[in-house]
């Protein structure tokens, strides 16, 4: 079955091992020569910005920092499309990801995860949408212009979106890049929604679970998900245990615990509002699906839950898309 996964961090793997492609990568849970026998359609490459807030970096050594990592991670992504590009090739919007597909090729999505580099200045949205850029995910672990991260702090978790962050979010659905609030602040989700209610523009959770199977404060409350399905966004199931089990100690990924977690997206917020967001080489622990050819197994495990062929199709690929055919452009 094809599927659509919203998250990866392969880029920043691959630039660990020095490697200038991301398609032959030994130890890693994605490559692009996997995906071609995995049944993927479509592979969003995040790069990663690991801000931190080390007191001996001052600012403008923190931003030339991660402007080089970005750059680097990038000319992985482009080296990547040459290398592959019998059967790999970027996309940027829905009429392109169809076109990909009719060509037989894999369509890759770039994406940031930690907005940071964007430094309050919206020629920042303009220039990552140039590069292809079509899903940023606002924050990381750290404050940025966005707003704040997820906390186990009631007062840090109620904090909204900066009005920069308003401002942006804006922005960023006119541009056309998806916002994603996976490891924003809850009163920062809010303040999306209320502003993908106004354009009619659906958001995403690309590698958020569930909170109320598991108490992580990445996942996504009952109201949260159905805030999600309401605006038309989908959550992407994260592979990581933390984000699945419910003892924080348990660090084996199970299919059937992300069954769980699908069923009861389902339940809360409809059949439209879950996808993949695997979040695959930035996850650790044992896995039962331990790399990409190995999707199969949740498909077939969401068949012996009873799911039909359709539902299962909308969870795979279907949903995800039509965030894409809606907030892409």
């Amino acid at each position: 079955m094809k599927y659509i996964d919203m998250h990866c961090d392969t880029l920043s793997a691959a630039l660990g091992m020095g490697s200038k492609t991301a398609e032959h990568l030994e130890g890693t849970m994605v490559d692009t020569a996997r995906l071609r026998g995995a049944g993927a359609a479509a592979q969003f490459f995040a790069m990663f910005l690991c801000q931190g807030n080390q007191t001996e970096e001052s600012e403008s050594d923190k931003v030339s920092r991660l402007e080089e990592r970005m750059e680097k991670m990038y000319e992985i992504f482009r080296n990547t499309l040459s290398a592959c590009e019998n059967y790999l090739a970027p996309a940027g919007n829905f009429a392109q990801m169809e076109e990909n597909s009719r060509n037989g090729k894999i369509s890759a999505f770039l994406t940031i995860e930690n907005g940071y580099l964007v430094r309050g200045d919206m020629a920042n949205l303009k220039r990552f949408y140039d590069m292809g850029v079509r899903l940023i995910t606002l924050t990381w672990n750290d404050a940025n212009c966005f707003g704040v991260p997820h906390s186990a702090k009631i007062s840090q978790m109620q904090q909204g979106l900066t009005d920069f962050g308003k401002e942006a979010v804006r922005y960023m659905q006119k541009l056309g890049i998806v916002v994603d609030v996976s490891h924003l602040s809850d009163g920062g989700f809010y303040d999306v929604a209320e502003a993908a209610r106004k354009t009619g523009t659906p958001f995403v959770a690309s590698h958020s679970n569930c909170r109320a199977l598991c108490p992580a404060t990445r996942n996504l409350t009952d109201e949260m998900i159905r805030t999600l399905a309401d605006c038309g966004g989908v959550a992407g199931i994260n592979f990581e245990p933390s984000f699945l089990n419910t003892d924080m100690d348990d660090k084996i990924s199970r299919v059937e615990r992300m069954c769980d977690h699908i069923c009861h997206f389902i339940d809360k917020g409809g059949a439209d509002c879950v996808g993949i967001g695997t979040d695959f080489d930035g996850i650790g622990g044992q896995f039962e699906i331990s790399d990409c050819t190995k999707m199969p197994l949740l498909f077939d495990a969401l068949h012996r839950r009873g799911l039909s062929d359709d539902l299962i199709e909308k969870i795979a690929y279907g949903n995800v898309a039509q965030v894409i055919r809606e907030a892409m452009k």
